[in-house]
């Protein structure tokens, strides 16, 4: 039996993600220090909200059920990455400047027509895509108009080059 599926509405966004985290102080270390996100309320050593811009979070951290925990093993579900949107790719650029200056290691960078996106892991070990998307009207197609996505190598020292305007 076949049903028609109808169409979640386009306005419909994904507003935060929570993580649990091992030590809360480590992953605001990260989260606010090295890719500066503000600490919007924080519950002692158990839970912290993170945002950009003043929003109530975009990221939630609790120690709840993963307190000293080690991450999840390799092989089991589980979150993949979390995707950070950049507005452009000066500002994605300034973020990966300072990943790097903290001594973090990326795990990849990939230009995927649509977006660029630098892939790495946070302390514990969760996957963080930092990326910015290019206009719609720059994105490659398909001969019928669909979106034709793609996975080339990114051109690190390009995108390191850019600058914000002064």
């Amino acid at each position: 039996m076949s049903q028609k599926t109808i169409p979640i509405n386009p306005e419909v966004r994904i507003g935060h993600v929570h993580l649990k985290v091992a030590d809360l102080d480590r992953a605001l270390k990260f989260y606010c220090g090295v890719l500066g996100f503000e600490l919007t309320q924080r519950f002692g050593s158990q839970a912290a909200f993170i945002s950009a811009g003043g929003y109530h979070h975009h990221i939630g951290l609790n120690t709840w059920e993963s307190k000293g925990g080690p991450p999840p093993p390799s092989g089991t579900t589980g979150l993949y990455h979390l995707a950070i949107l950049y507005p452009t790719r000066a500002v994605l650029a300034d973020a990966v400047r300072r990943v790097l200056a903290a001594g973090i290691e990326l795990d990849g960078a990939s230009d995927h027509g649509v977006s660029e996106a630098i892939y790495l892991r946070d302390p514990d070990n969760n996957g963080v895509e930092l990326y910015w998307d290019r206009p719609q009207e720059q994105w490659p197609r398909s001969p019928d108009g669909g979106v034709a996505m793609f996975t080339h190598p990114l051109d690190l020292d390009g995108l390191l080059k850019e600058t914000r305007a002064a």
